[in-house]
């Protein structure tokens, strides 16, 4: 039997265990103050972006790692998605079981410019990390947590200040930032049961025209196609690994680029690659797939593939 038949035939048996979903659910709400095993051994790191001058750019963004990035726009920081934690999955104490980072992220959170706004998109492991929650609650208070509905149980408590929680299509307003969510095709529950929880992307403009997507996690969609007759997007956010064997939750490159291109974006950074081992394609596979798809086409841009550059 193959792993993803194992796979599947466990979750179906699992999903049906009330008993074993309440232990998943309490083990997967840790905040890992004492998983030191956890850091060892030490990670590769990646090249470390100069940060110099960060506050004074009018729009840019940097891949972190995975799905978190840093954007600029409108004079304020977003950070996208925070995952800075070495594995990800069920808190045993000491350690962690679950998939463990191929690379360090590309700041440390002790290495972070001033955050003034954190974007969730859903609440898979992957995207919404208590732990690196939790730590960046205690450098960053004050930053504005933006979480889509049904993830706020998750994120209170850590020690944020302000959290607005919203549904698909709604909008608020930062001091001359707006963050509009938009729809996407994925699914949202942490732990097989919490179907109530929201999933989305997110829309960042500024006063200006300026607009950037975050797409967070996608399969391929129509969502954002309205973006291109109200003038498309500056930049693209869109991942691209993931999709073997899981092709109804997370787009292949070739349906990244092609709703990159959808939605009128001038140029494409891809995410979701190169960090964990979450699928069955090779590692290397989505990036040399999406850029040798980008040849045939004029537009958008690749941009950022590399971890740790400024766009």
């Amino acid at each position: 039997m193959s792993t993803e038949a194992r796979w599947r035939r466990f979750t179906d048996w699992a999903k049906h265990r009330p008993w074993l979903l309440w232990i998943a659910d309490r083990f997967t709400r840790g905040t890992a103050p004492f998983r030191v095993l956890d850091h060892w051994p030490r990670l590769p790191r990646p090249i470390r972006p100069d940060t110099t001058g960060w506050e004074s750019r009018e729009q840019a963004a940097c891949w972190l790692g995975h799905s978190t990035l840093l954007i600029r726009m409108a004079g304020k920081t977003v950070l996208t998605d925070p995952v800075f934690s070495p594995r990800l999955g069920l808190g045993f104490g000491l350690f962690t079981l679950g998939p463990r980072r191929l690379i360090a992220p590309a700041l440390s959170i002790d290495q972070l410019p001033a955050i003034d706004v954190i974007l969730l998109s859903h609440a898979h492991m992957d995207h919404l990390d208590r732990p690196s929650l939790r730590r960046l609650a205690k450098r960053f208070p004050r930053a504005t947590v933006v979480a889509l509905d049904g993830l706020r149980d998750l994120v209170d408590g850590l020690g944020f200040v302000s959290i607005s929680e919203l549904p698909v299509g709604a909008s608020v307003t930062l001091d001359g930032l707006n963050v509009c969510t938009l729809a996407t095709r994925h699914w949202g529950a942490r732990t097989l049961r919490d179907t109530h929880r929201g999933y989305g992307s997110f829309l960042l403009s500024n006063a200006t025209g300026g607009r950037i997507l975050y797409g967070a996690d996608a399969a391929f969609h129509e969502h954002w196609d309205h973006l291109s007759p109200t003038g498309g997007v500056d930049l693209a956010i869109i991942g691209i690994g993931a999709y073997d064997p899981w092709i109804d939750g997370h787009a292949n490159p070739e349906q990244a680029y092609a709703m990159a291109r959808a939605c009128g974006a001038r140029r494409m950074m891809p995410v979701h690659h190169s960090t964990f081992v979450l699928s069955r394609e090779p590692l290397d596979e989505p990036l040399k797939r999406l850029t040798g798809h980008a040849k045939l086409h004029d537009s958008p841009t690749i941009v950022g593939s590399v971890m740790g550059s400024i766009v």
